[in-house]
Formats: C-alpha cells, sequence, structure tokens
C-alpha cells in the first residue's frame, strides 16, 4: 500500500468502528462504568472484598436481610478482584451482540430481568437449603458478592437463541455444560447466579430443542458431551473440588484404575456414537445407569452422614462430591439419549445407502427424459451408486472415506428434485456418513434445508451457440486459430471412439499417457473423465488431424440432454494434444465443434468448470480463501488456473458450481472423500509425494 493509500484506508476502517460503536451505546456505556468505578474505588489494582465499601454495595443474602435493599444493583458495578476484570469485560459480549441484533432496550432488559433474578432467586434458594443440615447452602447464606455476571450470562444465554442452527444447539450445550460444571464442582455464589439467569432465559426463549435437530447434529452433540465427562473425570482427578455435596480432596493414587478404564470405555462409546451405532449408544445407555446408581448411593450416604454425623456412615469421606455430582450429569445425559435414540439406529459400516439397484442405462434413460444439466452424463460413469427417490427421481453419490458425495443435481422430474435432496440427506444420515453435494447448482442450493451452507469451487463456462459467428475483437483468437489450421493442412473430425480406426485409437492411447506420466499423480476421476468413459457411444470425439495423418488433439463431448430426449447442448470433458504438434489446436477444435454443434442445432456448449480455479470474492470467507490457495498449490500439477484463463478466450458466460454441506464441521470428512473421489487409485506414497512437492512449491 502507498503513503497515499494509507490514510484512505484509515478512514475507512473509522466510519465502521463507529458505526458499529453506535449501534452497542448500552454496552459501552456498561463497560465504560464498570472501569470508571474500578478507578475510583481502586479495584482494578487491589482486592474490592477487603475494602470497607464492599459490605456497603455487595449484594447477597446476609445484604437482603439486613435492609440493603439497593446492594443488586450497586454491586452489578463493582469487581471482586483484580483480574476478574477480564472476564467480566469479555463476558458483556452476550450484551453487545443482543443489542446489536435486537436493540438497546431489548439488551437492557434481559440484563437487568437476569441480574435481578439471579442475585434475589439464589436469596430464596438459600434461604430454604440453610434451613437443612447442608453446609454448602449455609455457607453460601452468608456470602455477599459483586459483580455483573448474572445480568452477562442472561444476555449471553438469549444471544444464542438469535444463533443459526446449528450453532445455536452448540452454544447452547457449551453454556449449560459451563453452568452446571461450574455450581457442581466449584459451587460459589456467582455459579448458582449464573444457572438461575441461563434457566431464566432458556425457560423464556426455549431456543433449545434437541429432538428438532438433524441427525447429525445429535449424534455430534452425543460424542461432544461424553468427550467433556470423561475430561471432567479426569479434572477432578487432579482439582479438589468444593460444590454442594461436599469438599474433595487429591485422589490420583486411588483412582487412577478406575478412571483410565471409564476414558477408554468413553472413547470407544465416542468412535460409535459419531457413527450412529447402535451397540455403542447401548454401553452408553449402561454406563450412563451405572454412573447414576453409584452417584445415587453416594449421595444416600451423603446425606445419612449430615443427619447422623456420628453414625458408621461418617467414616465414609473422599469423592462423594465428584459421585454424585458425576450421577448428576449422567442423569442428565442419559435423557438426553433416550430422546435422540432414533440416531444411533446403525448397526454395522455403510457400504451403500440403499434405495433400490438402479442400472446405468435407467438412469440415461431419465436424462433422456427429464433432462439434465451440463454435468449430468458424469453421473453414468464407473464408481457412482444411486439412490432412487420416492419423487421418481434418483440421486447420484460415491460413498468416500465416510462422506455421501452427491454428483451434480438430482435426476428425474424437477418438480421432485427438492424431495430427492431430503431423502438423499437423511439416508446418508441414517447410515451414519456426511451427505454433501458437489458440483450442484444454484438451483440445488435453493432446495436445501435451513442453516445448510454453499461454497463457490468452481465456474461453469458456457458458449451460447444460437447466432454465434466468431466476429468481432474478441473472438480474434480463435478465428486466427482457424486461419493457421487451413495453411498448416489441418483438419477438423468429429467422430465417436467407436468409429476410429485402430490406429487413431493407438494413437489417443499414446497422447493420452504421455500427458498422464509429466504427472506425480495418476489421472483424476470423478468429474473429469478418461478415454475408458469416452468409450460410451454417446460421447463425441473431435480430433485435429495432420497432413501426416497424425492426430495432433483431442476433445471429449458429453452429451447434455432437455426434456423429451433432445440434446440442447455439449459439455468438454477431455483435452488432449501432441507434445510438438500444431500450436493453436485447442483453439482450433473448441471453434469448429462449436460451428459443427450450432449446425446441428444445440444452444450451448459448456467448457465445464476447472476445479479450485473459481476467482473468490473477498466476502465469500476463509474457507473459499483456503481453496484459492490450494488451488494455487495445485497449479503446477494440473494447471486447472491456467485452463480457467484460456476458457476466457471464448467469451464464455459463468454459472457457480457449488459444493454444498451441512456446517464447517463436516468440511474435513469431505475434503478427504473428495481426494479419494478424485484420486481413487492414488497410493499412500503418491499422496505423500505430491504433498512434499506442493509444500516446496
Amino acid at each position: 500500500m502507498s503513503n497515499a493509500e494509507a490514510p484512505q484506508a484509515t478512514r475507512s476502517k473509522t466510519p465502521a468502528i463507529l458505526g458499529l460503536a453506535r449501534r452497542i451505546p448500552a454496552t459501552l456505556i456498561f463497560v465504560a462504568v464498570i472501569l470508571i468505578v474500578g478507578v475510583v474505588g481502586q479495584g482494578l489494582w487491589r482486592p474490592f472484598a477487603g475494602t470497607p465499601l464492599f459490605d456497603v454495595v455487595a449484594y447477597g443474602l446476609p445484604a437482603l436481610e439486613q435492609g440493603r435493599w439497593w446492594t443488586p444493583i450497586t454491586g452489578t458495578f463493582f469487581v471482586i478482584q483484580p483480574w476478574v476484570y477480564i472476564p467480566t469485560i469479555l463476558g458483556f459480549w452476550g450484551m453487545a451482540y443482543l443489542e446489536h441484533r435486537r436493540g438497546w432496550r431489548v439488551a437492557l432488559l434481559y440484563y437487568w430481568f437476569g441480574q435481578l433474578f439471579a442475585v434475589f432467586g439464589a436469596a430464596l434458594l438459600l434461604t430454604g437449603g440453610r434451613a437443612l443440615p447442608w453446609p454448602w447452602a449455609q455457607n453460601l447464606a452468608q456470602t455477599l458478592d459483586v459483580g455483573a455476571s448474572g445480568g452477562t450470562m442472561a444476555c449471553i444465554a438469549a444471544a444464542i437463541g438469535l444463533f443459526a442452527a446449528p450453532w445455536r444447539q452448540r452454544a447452547w450445550f457449551v453454556v449449560l455444560g459451563f453452568a452446571a460444571i461450574s455450581l457442581l464442582y466449584l459451587g460459589t455464589l456467582a455459579d448458582l447466579e449464573h444457572a438461575l439467569a441461563i434457566l431464566l432465559v432458556l425457560s423464556i426463549d426455549r431456543s433449545l430443542r434437541v429432538q428438532r435437530t438433524t441427525v447429525h447434529e445429535q449424534r455430534l452433540l452425543a460424542v461432544s458431551i461424553v468427550i467433556a465427562l470423561g475430561v471432567i473425570q479426569l479434572i477432578v482427578m487432579l482439582t479438589p473440588t468444593n460444590g454442594p455435596f461436599g469438599e474433595t480432596d487429591l485422589w490420583l493414587e486411588t483412582a487412577l484404575p478406575d478412571v483410565l478404564f471409564d476414558t477408554a470405555v468413553i472413547l470407544l462409546i465416542a468412535f460409535g456414537l459419531w457413527r450412529g451405532r447402535r451397540w455403542a449408544w447401548i454401553i452408553a445407555i449402561i454406563l450412563a445407569a451405572i454412573n447414576i446408581l453409584i452417584g445415587a448411593l453416594a449421595l444416600a450416604l451423603r446425606v445419612a452422614y449430615l443427619v447422623a454425623p456420628e453414625s458408621a456412615v461418617g467414616s465414609i469421606r473422599g469423592d462423594v462430591d465428584v459421585t454424585v455430582s458425576a450421577g448428576i450429569l449422567w442423569f442428565s445425559y442419559l435423557i438426553f439419549l433416550i430422546a435422540t435414540r432414533a440416531s444411533f439406529r446403525v448397526w454395522r459400516r455403510a457400504r451403500t445407502l440403499g434405495g433400490g439397484d438402479v442400472s446405468v442405462d435407467e438412469v440415461k434413460q431419465i436424462i433422456k427424459k427429464d433432462g439434465g444439466g451440463t454435468l449430468s452424463w458424469m453421473t453414468t460413469w464407473d464408481g457412482m451408486e444411486y439412490l432412487r427417490t420416492s419423487s421418481g427421481g434418483i440421486v447420484p453419490f460415491q460413498l468416500r472415506s465416510g462422506a455421501a458425495i452427491a454428483l451434480a443435481d438430482p435426476l428425474g422430474p424437477p418438480e421432485g428434485h427438492g424431495a430427492s435432496v431430503l431423502e438423499f440427506i437423511a439416508a446418508a444420515e441414517a447410515h451414519a456418513v456426511t451427505p454433501c453435494f458437489f458440483s450442484a447448482s444454484s438451483r440445488t442450493r435453493d432446495l436445501l434445508p435451513e442453516g445448510w451452507q454453499s461454497l463457490t469451487v468452481a465456474d461453469d463456462t458456457i458458449i451460447d451457440l444460437a447466432g454465434l459467428t466468431f466476429q468481432g475483437k474478441a473472438w480474434a483468437r480463435v478465428r486466427q486459430s482457424f486461419s493457421r489450421a487451413e495453411r498448416e493442412g489441418m483438419t477438423f473430425r468429429l467422430t465417436t471412439l467407436a468409429e476410429v480406426s485402430w490406429g487413431t485409437r493407438q494413437q489417443l492411447r499414446a497422447i493420452s499417457e504421455s500427458w498422464v506420466g509429466d504427472k506425480g499423480l495418476p489421472e483424476m476421476r470423478f468429474t473429469l473423465g478418461t478415454l475408458h468413459e469416452a468409450e460410451d457411444p454417446e460421447v463425441r470425439l473431435a480430433l485435429a488431424i495432420s497432413p501426416d495423418g497424425d492426430v495432433d488433439g483431442l476433445l471429449s463431448w458429453l452429451p447434455v440432454y432437455g426434456a423429451g430426449g433432445r440434446i440442447t447442448g455439449w459439455t468438454l470433458d477431455l483435452m488432449r494434444r501432441r507434445d510438438g504438434g500444431f500450436a493453436a489446436v485447442m483453439e482450433f477444435l473448441i471453434g469448429s465443434s462449436a460451428k459443427a454443434f450450432s449446425e446441428e442445432g444445440a444452444e450451448i456448449l459448456s467448457l465445464s468448470g476447472a476445479p479450485l480455479a473459481h476467482e473468490s470474492p473477498v466476502d465469500e470467507g476463509v474457507i473459499a480463501s483456503l481453496l484459492s490457495r490450494m488451488g494455487g498449490m495445485l497449479e503446477p500439477v494440473y494447471g486447472f488456473r491456467s485452463l480457467h484463463q484460456f476458457k476466457k478466450k471464448f467469451n464464455p458466460r459463468y454459472e457457480p458450481i457449488y459444493l454444498l454441506y451441512r456446517d464447517e464441521g463436516d468440511l474435513a470428512r469431505i475434503g478427504s472423500g473428495l481426494t479419494r473421489a478424485f484420486l481413487p487409485d492414488a497410493t499412500l506414497r503418491q499422496l505423500t509425494a505430491a504433498g512434499v512437492d506442493l509444500i516446496r512449491s
């Protein structure tokens, strides 16, 4: 950036910051007041609890009983320890988000209702709890506290309710888990207030609806929760706790074998639950029941000790608090597992998605009858599987590395495509594989369930053949290829692989083998065909023949059918040229093909899309940026970007091609599946060597 540009960039950022500040004035005022109070009261650099002012402004049951009714409000603006200012200020993100989305009035309403309900609700509970032989409640009933965390936790909970699925449910489980673990294992007055504020908001907006989430989401939550339970067990083994059910000491030596066994079982369960296995669900139910039973027994012993400390059970100490708390968490998990039991019905690894046997001939007939897109004919290639849907449609897909990758758009009657999309997603989730659509059009994107994501992975380059004359400056290079081909005696031939002579076929194989031999990886498949796919009698070959009878270049064209069996266009697949041959052979072949197909009545010519060559705008996000970088790394190997630039010579219009997926959490598995779909024959050694070469480049 030049010096002249720098001030302009600064000015452009400043209005954006000011605009954001204008959207969250209440939040900024709250933070400013807390910081000012911290300076005036010196709480920013020394503990506030030891000052004379603490008893005047701090809230809690003692303050309310002594008539200090103002403390639930005044205590909001003070912080008990200097280091607590950091989480306090960061905790206002929920209020800022809520204010930005719904305005300052709603944000303040949620804050003050949450703060006051947390303070008064905790006082009410402790009033009843201290009447029992319950040391935890008796201690908290004598505790004073300050801070804004009750209100900020209410705002965070309200903000989560505004999140889009599936992040809303995930964030709810994080917040609820945080509140439950803090209350059960730490048990401070602030932890009790946090839990009450969160429960208040949850009871009001009711945005947590586990059974309305997808099968994938329910499995993800089940895995996340059981792993979290295992981690908690490891943490409390190393850290003393002081929760509602008593204090504990370090118990590493006595509990280590038990914890290691539980950890191994939990990892096994998590592995199975992620894949929707019924056996993992059953084991999880059994493990939860055991922990609940042990927790109930420990609770009974604890109650007996509190009622009669002089009894024999009084000698039973140790990890009672941990056991009871774990039992409560496992009870909550048991309820979740029962509520989501329909998501865990898979008994063995999926080999297919079912849907009945579908032959390639049937797929071709459906394409001819109902029409298809520019990539539909690729679904007839080897390696494809098919899901027959109730709407009379078919979804072509490949099952790779735990991902069900649907290719292009669903086939069949257009009015049934929406049902086909939903049935494919449901079938994939039922078999515990990750569904996605690759090289789909905007029509399929518009049929997706709410919350699904789209990412442009390529641009379909389409030439409209109606009225095509190659006149004008934009077509100069194509016209030059025609003139040069005429001077050098090149001829154009449109045929099929079955019609060419044995010698010509051997030349085509030699050209293809020479092209593959230059790569460290085998030929790519899936959406990139080979001579094997060109053997289809409905695939046309465009050949450039030299005066000596040598093939200098070849193209293969896939038919694009409209409804009623009429061919409306052709899609480019193979592009191969002979080393040392006619220099402008590709321009000559594509231009000559366009002429020939136009004369036959075709409407469009698709030059297809080069993978990873889409020019991503800045606002397409981090993932699009990563794909763009990957395309740059692969350029020395496959030349996708060069191919994309080459196609611009033919003045095409562009239609985006999408990868459609549920959320970012699926991309790792989808990426692995696509790698195997494009390079099914690549060995681990080849992939590793290619990766090393890419890193070096």
